[in-house]
Parts: structure tokens; C-alpha cells; sequence
């Protein structure tokens, strides 16, 4: 028994899981030369795993948080993971800032409290994060279980066809059961009575055979509009608007089965933006380069070298040839007497072109650079005064207020500041229902 826990995932701790089957609905060859998406009608097994971010194993599932959203196809080219959240944007488009921003997420190191104060204390220096900030503490920061919310890859990808053309392609996964939300005291409610309020959800819901269900969306780029674009495709903390690149539908995402066991598939399961196919590829926006480092090494931390041999994270439907061998928990013939070197005459296994990525020009200076003034204010704007309801707008003063409770005064006073920027009925509002002065009152 004592040896009975691994390591937890650092973020995205606590989550549930099912099986299913995502089928071809529209024909997208053109875009993309990835044989699971090569025809209509075409059908690939899926396993896609929810969760919560912040919060460890044992926390509530209705806590006021993003929603991962990842999906692994177990394609015949190899499996591809998606790894995206339930919000088409994110708090910070540096990768450098990720383990400061999730420090402030996690517990005091003095306390061992969750702390607003830090949380706060490292937004109001991030003016791009208020763009993530608006969702999270508008009705859709406390989604109604799992199967009532959308998904999204956030992050820009790059779609590569048969004659080597780009495309650069966003993903929606809607959510077919139509969006449905916890009002921020329904979800403390349930806080109180139900820890694990979504994980039974989906689980019940499945063995009913009331299986949920996601249309697939992408939005499509050609490569040469990319370069004069409005916004820096590549900037996660901005979406593209409809308007400009409509969603084209190409399939549909079932869940029709549960784990067998929650230990062997959920909480081994490993998802990484690296597994990648042919014809598709990642994009330079900074914070996908650096989750192609960070998640395939926190998967061998967590789960060891050979996390791809564990049945859950197997690419069952392709041939494994590579030189990979050894290390611990090898459960495979290790590729028997064939070499472990390239090249040789042995018969060992050899590149296949088609695997290659697509082949981009670079000029300019190697170096960190900054992202230069980009307008972070447009669209959180354009969130809370075209999109929103009134209703809508007083919950998301209301939740943001509260969750500034006991935030120091000069971190209040930077936030309504950002949040008088974006507009100044946001930010008289935010200062009146947090109790300090806003930038008009203070000039009067």
C-alpha cells in the first residue's frame, strides 16, 4: 500500500475520462494531409480526459477555474493529442511565465494557503491576462459539468496538404448538449455536497447510454494572410474574430464508454502537444514551443520513460519504429535484435519523408525578444460590451469582486486601472463594488 501513489499532475490534478469515436463529416483533404481526417465517414477511436487546473486531486470539481480538454486519437499514422481548455484564450503568451503564473495558482510556500493576493498581485502585472480574466469570472468560469461546455486548442496549428501549401487552423469543439452554467452560488452549494459533482456526471450520464457529444470546428488561415493579420496569429491571448475566418465543420466527437478502471487509463493517461501526424505541425506561438518540451517531461517524471508503452497512451493502430530502448517498465520486446543505430544494413528502421515537416524560411536575430505593444484591451472590450447581456455583466463584476476579497489596496487599485483601460464602465464598476477609487474619481 505504500507504494500505491505516483506523483499527481502538477496542474490539471483532478479530472475524469471517457472513450469514444470522433467520424468525418466534411471533406477537409485540401487543408490537411492527415489520413484520420482524409474522408467523410472515416472513424478514429478517441480517449479525452476533462479537468480542473488549479486546484489538487481531492478538490471540488465546481471551482471557479478553466476546464482542461484534451483528446487523444489513436490514428493508423500514430496518436495525435490535442490538448486544449474550455476557454479559446489564456492568461500569458510567454512560456517563461508559465511557473510564476501556476506558482500563484498553487499554495503559499509560508502559509500553505491559496492565495488571491498572489493571484492578483501577478495578473495586474500580465495586462494580457484580462482577456482570460473576463471569461473566468463570467458565467463560464464555473461550467455545468463537463458535457454542457465547449473546447478549444487555443494555441494556432498549422495544417500541411498533400502539395506542401500551410494553412494555419484554430479548433472548436461545441458541445451539442448547448452550453449550460453554475451561478457562482449553485457551485459553492455543490462545493459543499458534491466534490466530484462532474465526474459522476459524465460517468452516470455515459453508463445511461445519454452519451455526450462535440461538433468539430476549425477556423482556416491561408498562409499568406498570416503575415499582415491584425493580431500576431501565434499571440494566445487572442482569438480571431469570425468575421474574419469562419468555422468550417469537419466531424464529430462521441462518448460512449467509460474506463474500465480509473488508476489504469485516467490517471495514467498522458497527453502532450508533441504527439503529432503528418499534415499536422505546431505553429511559433512561444507558449505551444514550450509546451512541447514541458509535457512530455512531466509525463516521464510522473509516469517514466516508457509512458507510450502503458496501454492508455499506446499508439495501438500504427507501427512503433524508432531507436528508443531500455529504461524502466520496458513491457514490450524492445524491438527484439534489430539495431538500436541509424544508419545501418541491419534492417533497422528508416525515416519516412512524409513525416517531415514543413520546411519555413527564418530571418532576423536569434534571442528572447519582447512581444512589442500589442492592443491587449480590443477584445476583452468588445467581450463585455458587444457579447455579453447586462445580466451577464453584473455576475462578472460580482464574481471578480469576490474573488478580490482581502487583495491588498494598491493591487486593487493597479487592476481597476487595467480594468478602466478595457472600459470605463468595467472599471467603475470593479471600483465601486471593491471599495477604492477609480481613475476618474481620483482625478476629480
Amino acid at each position: 500500500m505504500n507504494r500505491e501513489r505516483i506523483p499527481e499532475r502538477v496542474v490539471h490534478a483532478k479530472g475524469a475520462a471517457a472513450h469514444g469515436y470522433f467520424t468525418v463529416t466534411n471533406n477537409v483533404s485540401k487543408y490537411t494531409k492527415a489520413n484520420f481526417l482524409s474522408e467523410v465517414g472515416k472513424q478514429t477511436p478517441v480517449f479525452l480526459r476533462f479537468s480542473t487546473v488549479a486546484g489538487e486531486r481531492g478538490y471540488a470539481d465546481t471551482d471557479r477555474d478553466p476546464r482542461g480538454f484534451a483528446i487523444k486519437f489513436y490514428t493508423e499514422e500514430g496518436n495525435y493529442d490535442m490538448v486544449g481548455n474550455n476557454t479559446p484564450v489564456f492568461f500569458i503568451r510567454d512560456p517563461m511565465k508559465f511557473p510564476d503564473f501556476i506558482h500563484t495558482q498553487k499554495r503559499d510556500p509560508k502559509t500553505g494557503l491559496r492565495s488571491t493576493q498572489a493571484a492578483w498581485d501577478f495578473w495586474v502585472q500580465q495586462p494580457e491576462a484580462f482577456h482570460q480574466l473576463t471569461i473566468l469570472f463570467s458565467d463560464r468560469g464555473t461550467p455545468d459539468g463537463f458535457r454542457f461546455m465547449n473546447g478549444y486548442s487555443s494555441h494556432t496549428y498549422k495544417w500541411v496538404n498533400e502539395a506542401g501549401e500551410v494553412f494555419y487552423v484554430q479548433y472548436h469543439f461545441k458541445t451539442d448538449q448547448g452550453i449550460k452554467n453554475l451561478s457562482s452560488e449553485k457551485a459553492a452549494q455543490l462545493k459543499s455536497e458534491d466534490l466530484d459533482y462532474a465526474t459522476k456526471d459524465l460517468y452516470e450520464s455515459i453508463e445511461k447510454g445519454d452519451n455526450p457529444s462535440w461538433t468539430y470546428y476549425v477556423q482556416i488561415m491561408p498562409e499568406a494572410d498570416a503575415e499582415n493579420y491584425k493580431y500576431d496569429i501565434n499571440d494566445i491571448t487572442k482569438i480571431w474574430p469570425h468575421s474574419d475566418y469562419p468555422l468550417h465543420e469537419v466531424g464529430k466527437l462521441v462518448l460512449n464508454r467509460n474506463p474500465d478502471n480509473f488508476f489504469a487509463e485516467t490517471e495514467q493517461s498522458a497527453f502532450a502537444p508533441t504527439h503529432m501526424v503528418p499534415g499536422i505541425e505546431p505553429s511559433n506561438d512561444r507558449m505551444l514551443q514550450g509546451r512541447l518540451f514541458s509535457y512530455p517531461d512531466t509525463h516521464r517524471h510522473r509516469l517514466g520513460a516508457n509512458y507510450e508503452q502503458i496501454p492508455i497512451n499506446c499508439p495501438y493502430r500504427a507501427r512503433v519504429a524508432h531507436y528508443q530502448r531500455d529504461g524502466p517498465m520496458t513491457v514490450t520486446s524492445n524491438h527484439g535484435g534489430l539495431p538500436n543505430y541509424e544508419p545501418n544494413t541491419l534492417g533497422g528502421p528508416v525515416a519516412d519523408p512524409k513525416t517531415a515537416w514543413h520546411k519555413e524560411p527564418v530571418s532576423g536575430t536569434l534571442g528572447r525578444h519582447s512581444f512589442g505593444e500589442p492592443d491587449d484591451f480590443c477584445q476583452p472590450r468588445a467581450l463585455y460590451k458587444k457579447v455579453m447581456t447586462e445580466e451577464q455583466r453584473v455576475n462578472l463584476i460580482k464574481n471578480t469582486a469576490d474573488h478580490m476579497n482581502g487583495v491588498s489596496k494598491d493591487v486593487l487599485e493597479k487592476a481597476v486601472k487595467i480594468y478602466y483601460k478595457i472600459d470605463p464602465d468595467y472599471g467603475e464598476r470593479i471600483a465601486k463594488a471593491v471599495g477604492v477609487k477609480s481613475p476618474m474619481q481620483a482625478k476629480l
